[in-house]
């Protein structure tokens, strides 16, 4: 099944960069071909180099080796970069059925789950019940 993938401006200015000229196969791929055990499904690999699709767990690890700070395991996670996405949409006020929408989560309480509004947002949000409306 294919979905469609909604790219900001500054993230499609990278695409060129990640594709480094493929037209076809998956745009996060690793660094070798599948080992000759390995069963792996043909949209998996790339039908150029023959490298296959980046897992869930190689992207976790090189985003953790690529931002920590601290040592191994002191870096960022990827559901931090899911979560802060839905939480500054939420700020900015998305609705709810927009965040599942974006977030691709079936059931409300998921991306409640999510949602983390920060000090400032409740914050302003108070502010709306100062007599007059009036923000402080």
């Amino acid at each position: 099944m294919l979905e469609t993938v909604y790219w900001d401006a500054g993230t499609a200015r990278l695409l060129p960069r990640l594709l480094q000229g493929r037209t076809r196969g998956p745009v996060f791929v690793t660094h070798r071909r599948p080992g000759p055990g390995k069963v792996v499904c043909p949209r998996d690999v790339c039908p150029d180099t023959g490298f296959a699709r980046l897992s869930y767990g190689q992207a976790r690890a090189l985003l953790d080796e690529h931002t920590a700070v601290r040592g191994p395991a002191t870096g960022r996670d990827l559901y931090e970069y899911r979560h802060s996405c839905l939480t500054h949409l939420g700020e900015q006020g998305a609705s709810l059925l927009m965040l599942m929408a974006k977030s691709r989560h079936k059931k409300p309480e998921n991306v409640r789950r999510c949602f983390k509004p920060s000090p400032e947002a409740i914050a302003e949000l108070t502010s709306l019940l100062a007599p007059g409306g009036s923000r402080r």
